[in-house]
């Protein structure tokens, strides 16, 4: 049987790209787009698309009988960053949208629901290097502890209700095609537009600030790929840990220096650096790799002629 897939918040980072690589594996009119507010002309023109806001069940549903809806990927969120500034609305948002569409699911109006967690669920009390998919939880921001109670409920629904609900922590996600969206992670997506347009960067973390990260292209993969697994090599209904590449700051940079020698990087740690060091530095993804068969393409140095040659080419990006 052929599938139609809803993804609620397409507008964001991964879901502009998340909607771009679907749509060409199911067909256009087969991936309905949706958020609070109209996309990018390509997502508008290339399929169908719906304005949803992600906290309203009500609209979720309407929208999931329309177009007889089987998947769902919720990609709705507040994060990091952001969320610190504005807590309680992270957490309502983040809450109430997952609760709304695993009971939509529970209540059989769609057959498998995608919804991302992060390495946000890790605290300072978690191990740092190589941290494992089952560990200390004590997360220090209001994004974190939204994570760790969103992956409870997902096995929740599952255990209880039978609910085919899949999900993975993201580590810092690269993009060139979209711009930050307010995660301590960001430095690593600002870091080439800056460097390219000033031949300079501020950076809000210190040099040493090692976190994990993945390029835009692998992140999708990998989204894709869980949600076509087999129900039954899913072993984990909370969230599986997901990892690529680690690096520093002072390693993006002498990386990106390979292509622009001028390139200059200054640190002015701001209140993102707590974030950060209350996070992995290098995690276990080894359950991901062995029940789904999960794989990373690129490195810290294949992505970075990716973006930067991606850059150069859509030179109107950098405007």
């Amino acid at each position: 049987m052929s599938e139609t897939i809803l993804i609620i918040g397409a507008c964001g980072q991964i879901g502009i790209e998340l909607t771009e690589k679907l749509r060409v594996i199911y067909g256009n009119e087969n991936v309905i787009a949706s958020d609070i507010r109209e996309g990018n002309e390509n997502m508008m023109n290339s399929g169908p698309f719906e304005i949803v806001d992600a906290t309203n069940k009500d609209r979720i549903l309407e929208v999931v009988k329309k177009y007889e809806v089987t998947q769902v990927y919720l990609m709705a969120a507040m994060l990091s960053a952001t969320a610190e500034k504005f807590p309680q609305k992270g957490w309502e948002l983040n809450m109430t949208s997952l609760l709304a569409v695993l009971d939509i699911a529970k209540d059989k109006h769609i057959k498998r629901v995608y919804w991302p967690s992060s390495m946000a669920v890790f605290g300072s009390t978690s191990p740092k290097v190589n941290t494992p998919q089952q560990t200390i939880m004590e997360p220090t921001t209001v994004y974190g502890i939204s994570k760790v109670a969103g992956e409870h409920w997902c096995n929740y629904y599952h255990e209880k209700y039978g609910v085919d609900v899949r999900s993975i922590r993201y580590p810092g996600i690269i993009s060139w095609k979209t711009l930050p969206g307010g995660g301590t992670t960001d430095y690593a997506v600002d870091i080439y537009f800056e460097a390219l347009k000033k031949g300079t960067f501020e950076c809000f973390l210190s040099e040493e600030t090692r976190l994990p990260m993945m390029y835009m292209d692998d992140a999708i993969e990998a989204t894709i790929k869980i949600m076509q697994a087999d129900s039954d090599t899913i072993k984990t209904r909370t969230s599986y840990n997901l990892a690529a590449i680690s690096f520093t700051p002072k390693e993006i940079a002498e990386e990106i220096q390979k292509y622009i020698p001028e390139f200059t990087i200054t640190y002015k740690p701001d209140y993102r650096q707590n974030i950060a060091d209350s996070w992995p530095q290098v995690i276990d993804d080894s359950a991901a790799r062995k029940d789904w068969g999960w794989k990373h393409k690129y490195d810290l140095s294949s992505m970075t002629q990716d973006i930067i040659t991606s850059l150069k080419e859509n030179s109107n990006l950098l405007a």
